[in-house]
């Protein structure tokens, strides 16, 4: 990473915290760039102990045991690092759901009102039946509480008492996706953490391209995306630490192999046409300088989402893909549209154009001149934008690569316009047949995210995916 020393103005910073905490007095309704993060942990993910006079009762919580914050710390917290919008996702254990009801809820409610400009959503990192965690994103309306409780205690892997595993299995979680697509207001699901029981690279765990197959094809305006990015990045700060506490195969750059891996699963599935979203995220539950291994939402990664500020506005731009995740304040916009014959598509979006005919991409980036979090300004060095080939639904549901994924062309300094803080670049692409478009932006010199190794400072290994924008031809 590049870093141009330069005093910290703050005045960025200020602007975005004033306004959080100023309320929807100073929100616009206009779509713009809005950083979020969907996964962040208060004191109620709690740990729990066998209970002292039975063994056979229900166990005991301990408010806090998997980290000490309130939601209203977290909250402070996500607005003091821009963040515009958050989710509450504590995970759960026996009879949780009524811990969240019964606690949780009360104090999301205080946190809407100490941060009244941050849009907080409830919701839970649910455990997975049959899978790893994700993150399951409750619409703000009056039955948020009911909506949560019923999905918890009637999905939750660990919510039975006594322990019933009987419903952990992927049939089951496949029936809770089928029935969220019901609901209204429909809940969104995005898988955490994807690779992360991984054994190696390519070597799946608990989440692999099958069962991501299968969620999508059960919702996907249920189950729209993978963290990109999963959090616990802080854990590298220590000497033998591993970004993402991903102990068993690397991330990449920061970014999980299933994201990172030019024409692995992200580029499988979206060479089936797949509309698969990615995010990035903190994972937050203690923070590294208090010991943990995570950032304060926003302090690393942000997910910025293209939304008219309000709750049902994120909703709708994390569904229709317009999102790109960030680490470290890389880029702090990105606008990517394809145009042709007087019409354009942007992310998440799809251009039609003739067979044989030409596209020309073009990408706008914001490289903030104000220091980030860590008080480093972090430089783009290179943009990459990434082509591949779209050949509809493959026969194997286990298929975890998509050879017609390249690196189209590679952008430095000296191929882009600098205007303030905005770098603009264009590409001409001839169109012979169904294609997807991506962007990725770096701050370092590595032409491809490499294996991270344990005791790897973050701040000097960032990235910015994009997602992507798909061109159809006619004849």
């Amino acid at each position: 990473m590049s870093i141009r020393p330069r005093q910290p103005s703050g005045a960025r910073l200020a602007g975005l915290v004033a306004m959080v905490l100023a309320g929807p007095a100073l929100a616009q309704e206009q779509p713009r760039w809005l950083a979020g993060d969907h996964h962040v942990h208060s004191r109620f993910s709690a740990t729990y102990a066998p209970h002292p006079a039975d063994p056979e009762a229900l166990p005991v919580p301990t408010l806090g045991g998997d980290g000490p914050h309130t939601i209203v710390q977290n909250g402070i917290m996500a607005a003091r690092y821009g963040l515009s919008w958050m989710v509450s996702t504590d995970h759960g254990g026996p009879r949780h759901s009524e811990m969240n009801y019964t606690l949780a809820y009360p104090e999301l409610l205080q946190a809407r009102e100490r941060t009244p400009g941050l849009i907080l959503f409830y919701g839970m990192e649910l455990d997975t039946p049959g899978s790893e965690h994700s993150s399951l994103i409750i619409p703000v309306h009056d039955g948020e509480r009911e909506m949560l409780r019923t999905i918890e205690s009637t999905w939750g892997s660990r919510e039975p008492w006594p322990v019933d595993s009987s419903n952990d299995t992927r049939p089951a979680m496949l029936e809770m996706l089928s029935t969220l697509d019901g609901y209204s207001p429909r809940p969104i699901v995005i898988a955490n953490h994807p690779s992360r029981s991984a054994e190696g690279v390519g070597v799946w765990g608990e989440h692999d391209a099958g069962s991501l197959r299968d969620w999508h094809d059960a919702a996907p305006r249920v189950s729209i995306g993978m963290e990109g990015a999963p959090g616990h990045q802080a854990t590298s700060l220590k000497p033998e630490g591993e970004r993402g506490i991903y102990r068993r195969s690397p991330t990449m750059g920061g970014f999980d192999q299933m994201t990172a891996t030019l024409g692995g699963v992200w580029d499988a599935m979206l060479g089936e046409g797949r509309r698969w979203w990615i995010t990035a995220t903190s994972d937050s539950h203690r923070n590294h300088s208090e010991g943990g291994d995570d950032f304060w939402p926003g302090e690393y990664s942000k997910t910025w989402v293209m939304a008219r500020p309000a709750a049902d506005g994120v909703l709708e731009g994390l569904r229709a893909g317009q999102i790109f995740a960030a680490t470290g304040d890389l880029v702090t916009q990105m606008d990517v549209s394809v145009e042709a014959e007087g019409r354009s598509a942007v992310m998440g979006g799809e251009l039609v154009v003739a067979k044989g005919g030409e596209a020309t991409v073009v990408i706008r980036l914001r490289d903030p001149a104000d220091l980030n979090s860590a008080g480093l300004d972090a430089a783009v060095k290179r943009v990459d934008l990434i082509v591949g080939d779209v050949t509809g639904p493959v026969a194997d549901r286990m298929s975890d690569t998509n050879a017609s994924t390249r690196v189209e062309h590679r952008f430095a300094e000296a191929d882009w316009t600098r205007e303030g803080e905005v770098l603009t670049m264009r590409r001409t692409l001839t169109v012979d047949g169904p294609i997807y478009l991506r962007v990725r932006v770096t701050g370092g010199d590595e032409l491809e995210p490499s294996l991270d190794p344990a005791g790897e400072n973050p701040w000097g290994d960032l990235w910015a995916y994009g997602n992507p924008v798909f061109v159809s031809v006619r004849d």
